[in-house]
């Protein structure tokens, strides 16, 4: 799998890696075999990056990956955590998670934590769940509401400990761009993670986040390719962040798939090799909770796209003239 560095750091990113929220039981369980295997499957595909958090199944997310990862030459991955959500046992009475997306007993609970200590903190804690003795990349994950200790206490806790080379890049993980671009103009972050907004159905991240990590020398990581369901498999019923999607997405994905095979190409192909396209994106995050489901992405990542299916997608009105597409004959760009 080809990989670049992030941002000004040597940091290597594949740009296929796996995100393990489903690890941690996301809307459903699975067993401790089948993470393991869906580490297995990603790594005999050559993926060697790794998302996790303890947002993830509080915790359980990290445990599996860590247990998975353990065995695996340390300089041959890059494993990527978050900061900001600190687990605090429960006490009394525990019910499910499932108020949070996670299908686990609910024995820890969330706390807010953007402070330097928080920081600090988070990143020993997720260090004793995964059970290695470092990660290399830090992410501050959704500060939505704590933009002002994210700048003033977190960043510059996670600057100090880059500097200290207690992680090797440093960056902020959101499903929006306003802050993430605010953080790529006003601190040295090397990294952002971009959840569901630069997709073949929402490229809000091309109005600023991405020129100006271009410019900046940030790279970006994107996320929810599939925008949590429709553009995977665009049905009625299917998800759009999350929700029913609209009757006027639904559409314009089964137009997207519609064409998609007229060129014998899959959707999920032309879904997750788009964002490959913008030069500041370093590679994309995909969430799988299966072996099967690994295989496929790696298939599909690869899988040949003519250069005049790009071009059809302009002309039909289904990507604007001005978003950058993939060119495949540009592989130098990539190592």
């Amino acid at each position: 799998m080809r990989s670049t560095a992030l941002g000004r750091t040597g940091t290597a990113f594949g740009e296929l890696s796996l995100g393990a929220a489903p690890l941690g039981n996301l809307f459903h369980a699975i067993s401790d075999e089948d993470a393991a295997a869906t580490v297995e499957a990603a790594w005999a595909c050559g993926v060697r990056s790794f998302d996790t958090a303890p947002h993830y199944g509080l915790g359980l997310s990290e445990r599996r990956l860590g247990d998975a990862l353990r065995a695996r030459p340390r300089d041959q991955y890059t494993l990527s955590t978050k900061v900001g959500r600190l687990l605090r046992p429960c006490t009394g009475a525990h019910g499910d998670d499932r108020a949070n997306g996670f299908a686990v007993p609910a024995t820890h609970e969330r706390v807010w934590d953007f402070t330097a200590r928080g920081v600090r903190v988070g990143v020993e804690e997720s260090l004793i769940r995964l059970g290695l003795d470092r990660v290399d990349i830090v992410y501050l994950h959704d500060p939505d509401h704590h933009e002002r200790e994210a700048l003033d206490c977190a960043y510059p806790e996670l600057e100090r400990m880059r500097a200290e080379g207690t992680v090797g890049a440093i960056g902020i993980g959101m499903n929006q761009t306003k802050m993430p671009t605010r953080f790529i103009r006003d601190t040295d972050i090397d990294v952002v993670l971009l959840a569901g907004r630069y997709s073949l159905l929402d490229q809000t991240g091309l109005v600023s986040l991405l020129p100006q990590a271009a410019r900046r020398g940030v790279s970006v990581v994107v996320g929810g390719v599939f925008n949590s369901g429709l553009l995977a498999d665009p049905r009625p019923g299917a998800t759009f962040d999350y929700a029913p999607a609209p009757l006027r997405m639904l559409e314009r994905a089964l137009a997207l798939r519609t064409l998609c095979k007229d060129f014998e190409v899959p959707l999920r192909a032309a879904a997750l090799q788009f964002p490959l396209g913008h030069p500041a994106v370093a590679g994309v995050l995909l969430g799988a909770r299966t072996a099967t489901e690994m295989v496929d992405a790696a298939a599909m990542i690869s899988h040949p796209i003519p250069p005049d299916m790009w071009l059809a997608l302009r002309c039909r009105g289904l990507l604007p003239w001005n978003v950058p597409v993939p060119d495949r004959r540009q592989d130098n760009s990539r190592r």
